[in-house]
């Protein structure tokens, strides 16, 4: 068996990547901002607009059935899950936040191709608020890094 070493990514390089971001729209002004946030770390690490395409969702809970869609499509080197939940008085909250990361993670290791979690699970606004910008700015770094490191491992 050969030995398979990885380095650490100095600088991600997003050339040539296409990306797709499926985005709950439950929050909408939470929403709006986590996309153009996350699409302008994009741009700064090299991804062109033009190579970015998104998909807007009513909630966390759909996020996963078109994260899959785009996945089998073939086009996509990564995918970003952006969205918000915040908890209310009942359960719904967990089954949303698990449920929703479940379905992120299975389609992930299904499909072979990196999907970064950007779906904030908060106990109130102010914490999305303040998590918001920074998670989906996170979010473009991983998806990336991970295309990259992923490039490294199978020797793309």
């Amino acid at each position: 068996m050969q030995k398979c070493e990885t380095q650490t990514l100095a600088v991600a390089n997003g050339d040539g990547l296409k990306v797709g971001i499926v985005i709950g729209q439950f929050n909408k002004d939470v929403a709006d901002a986590m996309r153009a946030a996350c699409g302008e770390q994009l741009v700064n690490l090299g991804v062109n607009p033009d190579d970015v395409t998104y998909a807007e969702v009513p909630g966390a809970l759909e996020i996963p059935i078109i994260l899959d869609a785009m996945a089998k499509t073939g086009s996509f080197d990564a995918l970003i899950a952006l969205g918000s939940v915040i908890r209310g008085e009942t359960y719904h909250f967990e089954v949303v936040s698990n449920e929703s990361a479940r379905g992120v993670m299975r389609i992930q290791l299904d499909a072979g191709i990196p999907i970064a979690n950007g779906i904030l699970t908060c106990e109130n606004m102010n914490q999305i608020t303040e998590r918001m910008e920074q998670k989906s700015k996170e979010c473009a770094d991983v998806a990336i890094d991970m295309v990259r490191l992923l490039d490294v491992i199978y020797e793309r």
